[in-house]
């Protein structure tokens, strides 16, 4: 699952997304929290390991979302929540309670 931990900052709370994949790629998350946008928010690799993560602050509710690798989407491999799009394919969800 991709929620790590939660803590509440005005009514919001702290989303930790993490993806595991090779080392040195382009991985960003983008859903319904962000409009789709791929370029708003990218995961890090700090210790160049593999582990890439990234944390959003966000309102409780439901939000659909994909990672975007190199120019690919991918569900979330460790999120087992997941819905049907309007592309055929499916989306990531996660509940913020």
């Amino acid at each position: 699952m991709t929620k790590k931990k939660q803590v509440k900052t005005s009514g919001r709370k702290r989303i930790t997304f993490r993806m595991e994949s090779e080392p040195g790629k382009k991985i960003s998350v983008a859903g319904s929290f962000n409009n789709w946008e791929v370029e708003k928010r990218f995961l890090k690799d700090k210790k160049n390991s593999g582990d890439y993560q990234a944390v959003i602050l966000l309102q409780p509710g439901t939000y659909e979302y994909k990672f975007y690798i190199d120019g690919n989407w991918c569900i979330d491999p460790k999120n087992p929540n997941f819905e049907a799009n309007s592309m055929g394919t499916v989306n990531s969800v996660l509940v913020v309670e």
